[in-house]
């Protein structure tokens, strides 16, 4: 089996990189991780990567004059690096529309919150905030719309009455940690595509319905 090229981009210690690093052990799971970018050098999560074997190369935006002066350098980097799937796991930095459309139907996020609703930061305390019950996490194609990108899959928990911001958090983020490695899964195997601003999904059995929350 021919395995897609993933990078992955942090800005932090990178949970979700690991939990995609953990699937891609499986010799049946359809993608393997060739490199790890981050725009901070200090990132706990770029040594995670080192320790598995991974590429993992700092590209510091406080060392370019301008984001289009950066994202010319991360640019560079993942031309060199070609990977099939970029992978943003707890990149916290805007992008701009022309460096998403030069990776538009190959760049996906997970995001904190059941999108539409709560885009942007702080979804868990906004959530709490609004009296919502249910809560979760999507992972997405990523557009030049910040969060607004066509949705991959979603995962639903629930918000407990005495939840705190932090409860939440933790339970939402160990949803993250399942659904991102099952979603690209979907996208990798090319059962889940980018078409026209849409989203396609093709060739689904009956566990990646379950599995991914597409219907």
């Amino acid at each position: 089996m021919m395995k897609k090229r993933v990078a992955v981009l942090i800005s932090g210690r990178g949970s979700n990189m690991t939990a995609l690093i953990e699937a891609c052990k499986d010799p049946a799971y359809p993608a393997e991780i060739v490199a790890v970018l981050s725009n901070k050098p200090d990132a706990a999560g770029l040594e995670v990567a080192r320790s598995h074997g991974i590429e993992a190369t700092p590209v510091p935006q406080k060392d370019y004059a301008s984001r289009t002066a950066h994202e010319a350098a991360l640019n560079a980097e993942l031309t060199r690096i070609a990977p099939d799937v970029i992978c943003l796991a707890g990149y916290m930095r805007l992008m701009s529309a022309d460096f998403v459309g030069q990776w538009e139907g190959r760049m996906i996020n997970i995001h904190p919150s059941l999108l539409p609703l709560f885009k942007g930061l702080d979804s868990h305390a906004r959530v709490l905030e609004s009296g919502m019950r249910i809560h979760g996490c999507t992972v997405h194609f990523v557009t030049a719309e910040m969060d607004g990108g066509p949705i991959i899959a979603q995962g639903v928990a629930p918000v407990k009455p005495d939840d705190t911001e932090e409860t939440l958090t933790a339970r939402v983020l160990s949803m993250e940690h399942r659904l991102y490695p099952l979603a690209l899964k979907l996208v990798a195997e090319g059962k889940a595509r980018m078409v026209d601003g849409g989203i396609v999904y093709s060739g689904l059995g009956e566990a990646d319905r379950l599995s991914f929350g597409v219907f």
